[in-house]
């Protein structure tokens, strides 16, 4: 029996939004991000009204905050209420539980399973990532689901790995942590509700911007950082530009696009942050590739004055942002 919390798609068939196609920078975010994007497109809503919370990023003191659209924001723009799902059955039962209600699930996974991480993760490395639950056949074994930049079905051997059917009892695992969306609550306003919304979510997220410069205090702890990163390698590299790096410069990217589309519908004048926020994004590109061939040649390279004109890029644009949309306005 196969259960759906939408309808049936065919992943082959199936077209990502814009904000995953070739044509951006950074193509996945993170993707707790990405997933949500391609929930909110396959819902026939806007995901780019969204984003006012990728401009509250910050450095968190070993890492840049692994932005993630809050739930509340969700609610106010579609309608979507998003709950935690208690895991007390196997995950496989739980979820066609939930489909069957028209929610779909989102739940903690091992890439290790995950045939859309070919090249990757797939069948080479254990790593956690979140998948959208869209269709779920148990007989067929069968999966459909939403991740990173698309939509993507499994069955068989990686069905049964993924979801552990017939594992013997384990008391040392632990579920993963998993939640629902009721997509039967789903709004979809016009463009003139959908950008007052926006806007609002956009002054509420600039009251909370980072009161230092992140990218200062990133370049202060990354000084410390290179000698480590040389001696341990490129693989523990990834893992950290991950962390740092490529979460600046998608933030920034899609914090571009958010004001693009403003200015698509009846906010001009926003060219000076937007350009501000496309140079920290080009930037910090620049900064990962400098710093990958300093790890792998193991030869110094100075990225201080990259790092130091993404700062003042930072201040221009969240100023410019703050003096309009900010408090009280």
């Amino acid at each position: 029996m196969n259960r759906a919390a939408l309808r049936p798609i065919d992943p082959k068939a199936y077209e990502p939004h814009a904000l995953h196609r070739v044509n951006r920078a950074w193509v996945e975010s993170n993707c707790y991000v990405d997933l949500w994007i391609e929930i909110l497109h396959a819902l026939g809503c806007e995901p780019v009204a969204s984003l006012p919370y990728v401009l509250t990023i910050d450095w968190e003191g070993d890492q840049f905050t692994f932005f993630k659209p809050p739930h509340r924001d969700l609610d106010s723009l579609y309608g979507l209420d998003v709950q935690e799902l208690n895991v007390y059955r196997p995950l496989v039962e739980t979820a066609a539980a939930q489909l069957e209600g028209g929610k779909l699930v989102l739940a903690e996974a091992d890439s290790f399973f995950l045939p859309d991480t070919a090249g990757t993760d797939y069948r080479r490395n254990h790593v956690k990532t979140t998948i959208g639950i869209q269709e779920l056949d148990i007989e067929a074994r069968r999966l459909g689901y939403f991740h990173n930049a698309g939509y993507h079905a499994l069955e068989g051997d990686d069905f049964a790995q993924l979801f552990r059917l017939g594992a013997p009892d384990d008391p040392t695992f632990m579920p993963f942590f998993a939640e629902f969306v009721r997509t039967g609550r789903a709004v979809r306003l016009e463009d003139s509700s959908l950008v007052a919304r926006s806007k609002k979510l956009l002054g509420h997220h600039l009251a909370r911007l980072p009161s230092r410069n992140p990218i200062e205090a990133f370049a202060a702890r990354l000084e410390a950082d290179v000698e480590g990163l040389v001696r341990a390698g490129l693989p523990t590299y990834h893992l950290y530009a991950f962390a740092t790096v490529r979460q600046l410069g998608a933030a920034c990217e899609l914090a571009t696009t958010y004001l693009a589309w403003l200015d698509e519908h009846g906010e001009p004048g926003l060219e000076r942050s937007a350009a501000a926020f496309a140079a920290i994004s080009e930037l910090s590109k620049a900064v990962i590739l400098k710093l990958g061939r300093t790890v792998g040649n193991r030869k110094p390279a100075d990225v201080s004055s990259l790092l130091s004109e993404a700062a003042r890029r930072w201040r221009e644009g969240t100023e410019c942002l703050a003096s309009r949309y900010g408090a009280g306005r």
